[in-house]
C-alpha cells in the first residue's frame, strides 16, 4: 500500500521564495504543495481549508505575522493542531523563541540546502520537533532570558510524573539527545524514548520543543 504524499501549505510573502520552495518540494516523489498564503489570516483560512500536514511558515510578514498565525493554528488548546515549520532568515532571535512558544515544531533558515528544506518537512510530518540538540543548547539561554519572571510556575500534569520522567525531562530541557540520555543514566536508548514519549503523553506536549520551554517556564531548569 502506498503511502500518501506529506501535504505541504506555503506561506511567504515574497513570491520568489514561494516557486522556489514549490520547485524544490514538488520534484520529491512523497511531497506535494496544496496551496500558498502570503499571510497570516490567510494562512489560517486556507490550512483550516486543506488541512496540510505540514504548514511551512515564514516569521515576518504585512498584515498578521507568522507568530500569530502558528499560535493559531498550532498553539495551547488548538483542538486538532497543525503542524509549524517556522522560516526565519534571522537565525535564533526573539521571533524564533517566540514562535516555538506559540507551538512550531521546529524552524529552518530561508537560506539552508534545498535537501536540509526536503527532510525538515520528512521528520516535521513524521511528528518530530526540528530542533537538534546543539541548536536546543543555543535555543534555552533565549528562552531563559525572554521569560518575563523567574518565579516558579506550578503545572498540576508534572506532579503525575515519575521520579525518572522527571530526570529526562530536566536532562531534555539541557539540550540532551535520547543517546546522551541514555548514556547518562546507563539506561538503552529504547527505554529513553519510552520515557520521552510517556513525558510528552503525561504534559499533553507534542514535541521535545514544547518540552523544553516548559520545563523552563516552570522553573524546573
Amino acid at each position: 500500500m502506498t503511502t500518501p504524499p506529506i501535504r505541504v501549505l506555503l506561506v511567504d510573502d515574497q513570491p520568489l521564495l514561494r516557486t522556489g520552495f514549490r520547485m524544490i518540494l514538488s520534484a520529491e516523489s512523497d511531497i506535494t504543495v496544496v496551496g500558498e498564503a502570503t499571510e497570516g489570516a490567510s494562512a489560517i483560512e486556507q490550512a483550516r481549508r486543506l488541512n496540510p500536514d505540514v504548514v511551512l511558515m515564514d516569521i515576518r510578514m504585512p498584515g498578521m505575522d507568522g507568530i500569530a498565525a502558528t499560535r493559531a493554528l498550532a498553539g495551547p488548546g488548538v483542538e486538532n493542531p497543525i503542524k509549524v515549520l517556522i522560516l526565519t532568515t534571522f537565525g535564533l532571535d526573539e521571533y524564533v523563541v517566540e514562535s516555538l512558544r506559540a507551538g512550531a515544531s521546529g524552524f529552518l533558515l530561508k537560506d539552508a540546502p534545498p535537501e536540509d528544506l526536503v527532510e525538515a518537512i520528512r521528520i516535521v510530518a513524521a511528528g518530530d520537533a526540528l530542533l537538534a540538540p546543539s541548536v536546543t543548547r543555543r535555543l534555552l539561554d533565549r528562552i531563559a532570558s525572554h521569560l518575563p519572571s523567574a518565579k516558579e510556575t506550578t503545572i498540576p500534569a508534572l506532579s503525575q510524573l515519575t521520579e525518572r520522567e522527571l530526570e529526562v525531562l530536566k536532562l531534555m530541557a539541557r539540550g540532551l539527545s535520547n543517546a546522551e540520555i541514555a548514556e547518562k543514566l546507563v539506561v538503552s536508548e529504547t527505554t529513553v524514548k519510552t520515557h520521552v514519549s510517556r513525558v510528552l503523553s503525561k504534559l499533553e506536549i507534542r514535541d521535545r520543543v514544547q518540552a523544553v520551554i516548559l520545563a523552563y517556564e516552570t522553573g524546573l531548569v
